[in-house]
């Protein structure tokens, strides 16, 4: 079986994020991503318990590695500055590598 790599950047920032970062992958054409509530401790505090209004998510998306670090760069010019957020890019290996 072939497993070709490709990029993934996972993305874990504030909930009030959510409709904009969407608004920002289709723009790049990114086909598809997964998202997740978050919690835990960071610059920002502590973020544990029930979740509300003021929760965190976690994002995940796979793309070639040039379009992955232009949407981390987009990402962080647009919200980084007035928003807790964290970002990082690891290589890996899919099967399927048409999809992404």
């Amino acid at each position: 079986m072939n497993f070709p790599t490709r990029t993934l950047l996972t993305i874990v920032t504030e909930a009030v994020l959510e409709n904009d970062l969407i608004e920002l992958f289709e723009s790049q054409k990114i086909r598809g991503w997964t998202i997740v509530a978050a919690r835990g401790n960071g610059a920002h505090g502590e973020k544990h318990g029930n979740f509300d209004a003021n929760e965190n998510i976690q994002i995940e998306l796979i793309t070639d590695t040039a379009s992955a670090e232009q949407l981390a760069s987009s990402v962080q010019q647009q919200f980084g500055s007035h928003y807790a957020l964290v970002q990082w890019l690891s290589e890996v290996r899919v099967l399927r590598g048409e999809k992404f």
